[in-house]
Protein backbone atom coordinates (compact mmCIF):
# COMPACT_ATOMS: atom_id res chain seq x y z
CA UNK A 1 0.00 0.00 0.00
CA UNK A 2 2.78 2.39 0.95
CA UNK A 3 4.10 1.86 -2.73
CA UNK A 4 0.77 2.92 -4.49
CA UNK A 5 0.67 5.93 -1.86
CA UNK A 6 3.86 7.36 -3.09
CA UNK A 7 3.38 6.58 -7.28
CA UNK A 8 0.34 8.47 -6.86
CA UNK A 9 1.44 11.14 -4.90
CA UNK A 10 5.08 10.91 -7.51
CA UNK A 11 1.96 11.25 -10.01
CA UNK A 12 -0.07 13.91 -8.64
CA UNK A 13 2.82 16.00 -7.75
CA UNK A 14 4.34 16.17 -11.40
CA UNK A 15 0.70 17.12 -12.65
CA UNK A 16 0.76 20.26 -10.14
CA UNK A 17 4.58 20.98 -11.85
CA UNK A 18 2.99 20.54 -15.27
CA UNK A 19 -0.16 22.53 -14.73
CA UNK A 20 1.05 24.91 -12.02
CA UNK A 21 4.69 24.90 -12.65
CA UNK A 22 5.02 23.97 -8.96
CA UNK A 23 3.61 21.69 -6.21
CA UNK A 24 1.71 24.68 -3.80
CA UNK A 25 3.30 24.76 -0.36
CA UNK A 26 -0.53 23.83 1.27
CA UNK A 27 -0.05 20.90 -1.11
CA UNK A 28 3.18 19.89 -0.05
CA UNK A 29 2.50 20.14 3.75
CA UNK A 30 -1.03 18.00 2.88
CA UNK A 31 1.47 15.32 1.21
CA UNK A 32 3.58 15.59 4.79
CA UNK A 33 0.93 15.50 6.88
CA UNK A 34 -1.31 13.01 5.16
CA UNK A 35 0.27 11.09 2.72
CA UNK A 36 -2.76 8.68 1.98
CA UNK A 37 -4.84 11.93 1.23
CA UNK A 38 -2.68 13.88 -0.48
CA UNK A 39 -2.51 10.74 -3.18
CA UNK A 40 -5.95 10.34 -3.17
CA UNK A 41 -6.31 14.09 -3.90
CA UNK A 42 -3.87 13.83 -6.12
CA UNK A 43 -4.87 10.97 -8.17
CA UNK A 44 -8.32 13.23 -8.46
CA UNK A 45 -6.59 16.29 -9.59
CA UNK A 46 -4.36 14.09 -12.40
CA UNK A 47 -7.57 12.91 -13.61
CA UNK A 48 -9.34 16.34 -14.02
CA UNK A 49 -6.69 18.49 -15.03
CA UNK A 50 -5.74 16.88 -18.04
CA UNK A 51 -6.12 19.27 -21.35
CA UNK A 52 -8.41 17.66 -24.41
CA UNK A 53 -5.10 16.93 -26.28
CA UNK A 54 -3.91 14.15 -23.43
CA UNK A 55 -7.47 12.70 -22.74
CA UNK A 56 -9.60 15.51 -20.89
CA UNK A 57 -13.21 16.31 -21.87
CA UNK A 58 -12.27 20.33 -21.57
CA UNK A 59 -9.29 22.57 -22.55
CA UNK A 60 -7.51 23.61 -19.57
CA UNK A 61 -8.26 27.00 -19.87
CA UNK A 62 -11.95 26.02 -19.68
CA UNK A 63 -11.39 24.39 -16.49
CA UNK A 64 -9.10 26.38 -14.75
CA UNK A 65 -11.91 29.46 -15.27
CA UNK A 66 -14.16 26.70 -13.54
CA UNK A 67 -11.91 26.86 -10.49
CA UNK A 68 -11.84 30.24 -10.67
CA UNK A 69 -16.05 30.56 -10.46
CA UNK A 70 -16.02 27.76 -7.94
CA UNK A 71 -13.01 29.11 -5.64
CA UNK A 72 -15.00 32.46 -5.51
CA UNK A 73 -18.24 30.76 -5.06
CA UNK A 74 -16.58 29.22 -1.68
CA UNK A 75 -14.61 32.54 -0.59
CA UNK A 76 -11.51 31.07 -1.40
CA UNK A 77 -9.79 34.33 -2.52
CA UNK A 78 -6.25 32.42 -2.85
CA UNK A 79 -7.58 29.53 -4.85
CA UNK A 80 -9.54 31.80 -7.10
CA UNK A 81 -6.29 34.29 -8.07
CA UNK A 82 -4.20 30.80 -8.41
CA UNK A 83 -6.45 29.33 -11.06
CA UNK A 84 -7.06 32.53 -12.49
CA UNK A 85 -3.24 33.67 -13.25
CA UNK A 86 -3.41 30.28 -15.13
CA UNK A 87 -6.54 30.92 -16.94
CA UNK A 88 -5.66 34.36 -17.75
CA UNK A 89 -2.27 32.52 -19.34
CA UNK A 90 -4.16 30.04 -21.27
CA UNK A 91 -6.30 33.00 -23.25
CA UNK A 92 -8.95 33.76 -19.98
CA UNK A 93 -9.97 37.41 -21.25
CA UNK A 94 -11.30 40.28 -18.85
CA UNK A 95 -14.88 40.18 -20.46
CA UNK A 96 -15.15 36.49 -19.97
CA UNK A 97 -14.38 36.53 -16.43
CA UNK A 98 -16.70 39.63 -15.55
CA UNK A 99 -19.48 37.23 -16.72
CA UNK A 100 -18.52 34.23 -15.18
CA UNK A 101 -18.38 36.76 -11.88
CA UNK A 102 -21.93 37.87 -12.82
CA UNK A 103 -23.20 34.42 -12.68
CA UNK A 104 -21.34 33.62 -9.56
CA UNK A 105 -23.11 36.80 -8.00
CA UNK A 106 -26.60 35.03 -9.71
CA UNK A 107 -25.89 31.76 -7.61
CA UNK A 108 -24.06 32.75 -4.51
CA UNK A 109 -25.64 36.34 -4.03
CA UNK A 110 -23.27 39.63 -3.56
CA UNK A 111 -21.29 38.81 -0.41
CA UNK A 112 -19.53 36.34 -3.28
CA UNK A 113 -18.01 39.48 -4.80
CA UNK A 114 -17.35 41.38 -1.62
CA UNK A 115 -15.44 38.25 -0.21
CA UNK A 116 -13.47 37.13 -3.31
CA UNK A 117 -14.79 38.29 -6.65
CA UNK A 118 -13.85 41.45 -6.72
CA UNK A 119 -10.01 40.72 -5.05
CA UNK A 120 -10.17 37.80 -8.54
CA UNK A 121 -11.44 41.09 -11.15
CA UNK A 122 -8.90 43.31 -9.70
CA UNK A 123 -5.94 40.80 -10.25
CA UNK A 124 -6.76 40.11 -13.64
CA UNK A 125 -7.18 43.87 -14.45
CA UNK A 126 -3.33 44.43 -13.07
CA UNK A 127 -2.51 41.13 -15.18
CA UNK A 128 -4.40 42.15 -18.44
CA UNK A 129 -2.42 45.53 -18.00
CA UNK A 130 1.36 44.20 -17.81
CA UNK A 131 3.58 44.34 -20.66
CA UNK A 132 3.92 40.85 -22.28
CA UNK A 133 7.23 39.92 -23.77
CA UNK A 134 6.88 38.06 -26.91
CA UNK A 135 10.09 36.08 -28.34
CA UNK A 136 11.03 36.87 -31.56
CA UNK A 137 9.47 34.59 -34.47
CA UNK A 138 11.72 31.78 -35.45
CA UNK A 139 13.69 32.24 -38.69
Amino acid sequence: MKELIEQAAELGAANFAATSGRVPDRFELLRDAAPATFAGYALMRAAVMRDRKDGGALDLKTKEFVFVLLDTLAGSREGAVAHLERAMTLGLTLEELAEGLTQVIMVGGITTWNLAGAEVMRRAIDLAAEPRIVPPPFG
